[in-house]
């Protein structure tokens, strides 16, 4: 076993099919943009569902740039090939998702010390004037259903596949629709004279988003800093690697075994001397999940 570029047969189909709906979420994620842009008046609810919108196209970009450099091959530059920059477009995806949290606390905080009051005017189409709160609410409902139908495709795909990216992407999905509901609530209180629901909305919804991108951030961190494999909705050791550990301490005894992941994969360092005998992925890991283990190297002490 060893750390070699590419993407493992395996898995390939389901990475193509979340690159399939990455593509998909910047072409729907766009025209959600383009519509909320159009009327989002000066409700604040709406300015942060577009800007949240617009954010939420950066874990979709990232996770296209990683899947793309992790099929290179190694070269004189990388010799260790690009399995690694799945980790980096992990943190970048959390940091967007961070930002995305704290930008929409920002703003409805400000709001609400402020006690700015937020108009929403009509609209002429056709010879009729109407309130364009209804635009409002249409638009953020259209807001709701691509993401919601994206962010529920991709989970199980993340889930199989360990990748991190993906898994955000799908928080951000979950953030985008929420955030829509959260807008449709905002603009129905403006309505019914509730200045404040607006904003009240928009913070709610904040405090989930940052929660979220915190706990992702804290796994970024430790994967590029080579910690141990992490699952991926939480800090703790991954099933995959409390299995392979008990896996190595079965075959070969109480053993000093270190492992740390790289992308979707794991990396694992036993000390003790190599055996005639190296067991091979599938032994440890089973077959399904045989491509996860990049590498096992045995260190004499």
């Amino acid at each position: 076993m060893s750390l070699h570029g590419g993407i493992p047969t395996a898995i390939a189909d389901d990475v193509r099919h979340g690159e399939r709906l990455e593509w998909w979420t910047l072409g729907w994620m766009a025209s959600v943009v383009l519509v909320m842009g159009l009327v989002m008046g000066s409700s604040q609810a709406m300015k942060a569902a577009v800007i949240e919108d617009v954010l939420s196209l950066v874990p979709a970009i990232v996770f296209l740039l990683s899947t793309h450099w992790e099929r290179k091959q190694p070269d004189p530059r990388f010799p260790f090939g690009y399995r690694r920059a799945n980790s980096l477009a992990f943190l970048v995806a959390a940091t967007a998702l961070l930002s995305v949290g704290g930008f929409l606390a920002y703003e409805s905080v400000t709001t609400l010390v402020r006690q700015e009051h937020p108009t929403v005017g009509g609209v002429t189409l056709f010879g009729h004037t109407i309130w364009l709160g209804w635009l409002m609410i249409a638009a953020l409902a259209y807001s709701v259903v691509p993401p919601m139908i994206l962010g529920h495709l991709k989970h199980p795909i993340a889930t199989r596949i360990r990748d991190k990216v993906l898994h955000t992407d799908a928080l951000m999905q979950k953030a985008d629709w929420q955030t829509g509901l959260a807008g449709i609530g905002g603009i129905i209180g403006i309505g019914l004279g509730w200045w404040w629901a607006d904003a009240a909305a928009a913070l709610f919804i904040s405090l989930s988003i940052i929660k979220d991108a915190i706990g992702a951030l804290e796994k970024a961190v430790a994967e590029l800093l080579d910690g141990t494999p992490r699952t991926l909705d939480s800090n703790a050791l991954s099933e995959d690697g409390e299995h392979l550990t008990a896996a190595l301490r079965a075959r070969f005894g109480d053993v000093e075994i270190r492992l740390r992941e790289t992308g979707r994969y794991i990396v694992a360092e036993v000390d003790r001397a190599a055996p005639s005998v190296i067991p091979t992925a599938a032994e440890l890991m089973g077959k399904t999940l045989a491509w996860r283990l990049a590498s096992l190297t045995f260190r004499p002490q």
